[in-house]
């Protein structure tokens, strides 16, 4: 193949992976800068795989009903996953407290980490009422 063939295609790829780039940034960006006002459904369904996020939601539904700062008055468990110790959070994050985006990704971490994944610590919650 002539050098200026192999160039000009070389040049093509570059140019379609830099506008692939430039998608894939729009896409993300706004949602990032969003963080703040989106819901902690809309951030869930940005971290959580597509093939898990139903049972995630189910759970969280059921834990917190998607309230951030929502506590357990008996045993102190705190934010969407219902952590006890509440600051276990902080693995995840400084701003545990009132990040839904950080809760999500400890709650993700968590059910993957105890239980394989959301959809098996799903199955558990319906035998057990609790995760």
């Amino acid at each position: 193949m002539p050098a200026f063939k192999l160039r000009m295609r070389t040049s093509a790829a570059i140019l379609a992976g830099a506008a692939g780039l430039t998608a894939l940034g729009a896409g993300v960006l706004p949602a990032t800068a969003n963080a703040a006002t989106a819901s902690p459904k809309a951030i869930a369904a940005r971290i959580v795989p597509a093939n898990q996020l139903a049972s995630f939601s189910q759970i969280i539904s059921h834990e917190s009903g998607w309230n951030v700062t929502a506590t357990n008055p008996s045993s102190g468990s705190y934010g969407l996953g219902q952590a006890l110790p509440a600051s276990k959070m902080a693995s995840a994050g400084a701003d545990w407290k009132t990040n839904p985006a950080t809760q999500i990704k400890w709650a993700l971490d968590y059910m993957n980490t105890r239980y394989g994944s959301p959809n098996a610590a799903w199955a558990f919650w319906q035998t057990h009422h609790w995760y």
